[in-house]
């Protein structure tokens, strides 16, 4: 079983936080409400990590003014492939608390919408396990 240390922003602005929703073809959570985020490369800091997850998913005009190190924690999931192959992987996430100067992104094709969700709202959305779990913790849904 491969190994995965997964950086994850909680990117927040004006009591709002970004999520992204998944694309149906690939990743961990298909076509489900997710933070965006991804692996540690070869050679890569943590923040360096962050900082090019937010840029590759997110695009170059999202202006991240504040990270903070919230928490980790880790499970075994199952990711899904483009051509329909599958593959289970070890996960430790390096979760953040971000806040973002501006709400200004382009995705890219890992996500098929994005949105800015306040507390109230966030129990409506079809959020994934991780995702779910993260915003209890932080004491946001039920």
């Amino acid at each position: 079983m491969r190994q995965r240390i997964i950086v994850c922003p909680i990117i927040e602005n004006n009591g709002e936080y970004l999520l992204c929703k998944m694309a149906d073809d690939r990743g961990v959570f298909p076509g489900q409400w997710a933070l965006s985020g991804g692996g540690i490369e070869l050679g890569e800091t943590i923040e360096e990590a962050l900082r090019r997850e937010i840029k590759e998913e997110l695009g170059e005009a999202l202006l991240i003014t504040r990270i903070t190190p919230w928490t980790f924690r880790d499970d075994i999931r199952v990711k899904h492939y483009q051509d329909g192959t599958k593959e289970e992987i070890y996960m430790i996430y390096l979760i953040f608390d971000c806040i973002s100067a501006n709400r200004e992104i382009t995705f890219n094709e890992e996500f098929q919408e994005i949105a800015w969700v306040s507390p109230t709202e966030l129990g409506a959305l079809d959020l994934n396990e991780a995702t779910r779990i993260t915003f209890k913790q932080k004491g946001l849904l039920l």
